[in-house]
């Protein structure tokens, strides 16, 4: 609350120098603030471009380490590992995420083997790049079973959990499957494996190019509607984070971000757990392209991030992370 007025009261007066305005800045950005996305492929020596997404490549295993290495000397906590799933692995059931051979699986026990704990591995926790219909789980007459899909995505955790995975990520948005996968991991020795769940992900059309990202462009029947949230609705996201907190969870995040930096707020006013909000591909590529084109100056990166701090985010999933050496410069 203001309690003084004009003249006495100028505001503007802490604005004047920039070492003034460097002192009361509420909020700041710092490499602890970040995630990185890391998108594979399989095959030997390809660093391939991702067209939707300027600037953002896919790598094969014995190309990620330079990116690994860039990471951990800009300090950054914690990678995000996404596969791009070849068609012919993908089918109705999506039995490539069990696979202990498979692109994910492979880059654990790479990262791990290299770096140890220098840095986090966050693994996805759900269907989607590799069903061959696009959804995150188990499809029968157009809706996606909630139940049988939990069976599968239990599995799919301990998998990555028993590779060296710390932080599980299910984006899923079944009911039900933090306590599921909290309890098998528990059960099996990994107390100390975390939940990131994805507690509230809305259906929005911000998704497109990661889709493209993982190879899942194209593919997508109906859509999503059925299991993630209505871009409509608040409270039900306060529904969603209390049901995870209860089953376990020890961080959520809110996805997509800037549009709904209202809801990290409400979420983290509310329930004071860690919140992660995850800048998506949609909007990566809408400010890159706009940067680009010219159409607005770089400085909008670091505006745009800013706000997740504002409203009260922990860290955040950035397409940018990769370049905060350049960016927090």
């Amino acid at each position: 609350m203001i309690t003084g007025k004009y003249p006495s009261l100028r505001l503007r007066r802490s604005r004047k120098n920039d070492w003034s305005r460097r002192l009361i800045e509420e909020n700041n950005l710092s490499p602890n603030d970040f995630i990185l996305p890391v998108f594979l492929i399989e095959g030997k020596n390809k660093k391939q471009s991702i067209k939707s997404m300027p600037g953002v490549y896919r790598y094969t295993l014995d190309k990620i380490t330079p990116f690994i290495d860039k990471a951990i000397k800009n300090k950054l906590p914690m990678v995000a590992l996404f596969p791009y799933t070849e068609k012919r692995k993908k089918n109705m059931l999506g039995t490539e995420a069990l696979n202990e051979d498979n692109l994910v699986c492979r880059a654990i026990q790479l990262i791990k083997k290299r770096y140890k704990n220098e840095i986090g591995i966050m693994c996805d926790v759900a269907l989607d790049p590799y069903t061959s219909h696009g959804h995150d789980g188990l499809l029968k007459s157009g809706y996606v079973l909630n139940d049988e899909t939990i069976s599968v995505l239990v599995n799919q955790s301990l998998l990555q959990a028993e590779m060296g995975c710390d932080v599980l990520a299910p984006s899923d948005m079944m009911d039900g499957r933090i306590g599921q996968i909290r309890k098998a991991l528990d059960n099996n020795g990994h107390h100390m494996t975390q939940i990131l769940s994805y507690a509230v992900k809305y259906a929005s059309s911000f998704y497109g190019p990661f889709r493209d990202a993982v190879g899942s462009k194209g593919l997508l029947k109906g859509n999503k509607k059925n299991y993630q949230m209505d871009f409509k609705n608040s409270n039900e996201a306060l529904r969603e984070v209390a049901l995870d907190i209860k089953e376990g969870a020890d961080m959520v995040m809110v996805k997509p971000g800037l549009p709904y930096l209202d809801i990290i707020k409400l979420v983290k006013e509310n329930f004071k757990i860690p919140v992660m909000a995850y800048q998506v591909s949609g909007e990566y590529s809408l400010l890159a392209n706009s940067i680009n084109q010219g159409f607005v100056h770089k400085e909008v990166i670091i505006e745009s991030l800013i706000s997740f701090k504002r409203a009260g985010a922990n860290a955040i999933v950035s397409y940018y992370a990769d370049r905060l050496d350049e960016i927090l410069k």
